[in-house]
């Protein structure tokens, strides 16, 4: 059973983001739900330029500036894997309420993100037991400092614990992207 609070209803939307900060389970929810939605999954890791890469491989946080194209190609890239099927997935950490809005914005449409959150010391837990391929456990503390979390009140979110399992997260991501049915899905 999930730990969060009663959701308002949402703006229907096709495309969805699964965000929050570094380990908290955006690929493996993002995923999964892909599965469950018959929806083309996106990694928003895969959208990094190289000079982002590398500067997150070397323990140094991004700037704005790093990731303006960065969100700006993940965009245009959910809408377009959306197209085919209805619906798309996406893993970013969407970390300010600036990069969400850009994120929209450069969609051209609504966007549901599914707000992984969790503590400091549940997420260093995760990060210390995993190795990313360029993102240092150092840099978490960065991400939280960055970190401002979704207003349900303003945002198209929906917060689910990250303590919660994966199954039970997609559970809850599926029942509120009911609208999605209306969606024609290709097997």
């Amino acid at each position: 059973m999930s730990t969060a609070p009663l959701q308002p209803r949402f703006e229907p939307a096709r495309i969805i983001i699964v965000m929050g900060v570094s380990s908290s389970g955006k690929s493996t929810v993002g995923k999964a739900t892909g599965r469950a939605l018959h929806a083309p999954f996106l990694d928003g890791d895969g959208f990094h330029p190289p000079e982002n890469v590398e500067k997150m491989r070397a323990g140094i946080p991004l700037t704005d500036a790093d990731r303006w194209p960065w969100l700006a190609a993940l965009a245009r890239g959910l809408r377009e894997a959306a197209d085919p099927k209805g619906v798309s997935v996406g893993a970013c950490s969407a970390l300010k309420r600036a990069y969400r809005d850009f994120l929209v914005k450069e969609a051209g449409e609504p966007i549901l993100f599914v707000y992984l959150k969790g503590t400091p010391e549940i997420i260093g837990e995760r990060i210390a037991q995993r190795k990313h391929e360029y993102m240092p456990a150092s840099l978490l503390g960065s991400q939280f400092a960055t970190l401002e979390e979704p207003d349900p009140a303003t945002e198209n979110v929906l917060t689910v614990a990250v303590t919660d399992t994966v199954a039970t997260t997609v559970a809850t991501v599926t029942r509120t992207v009911d609208h999605l049915k209306s969606f024609k899905r290709k097997q």
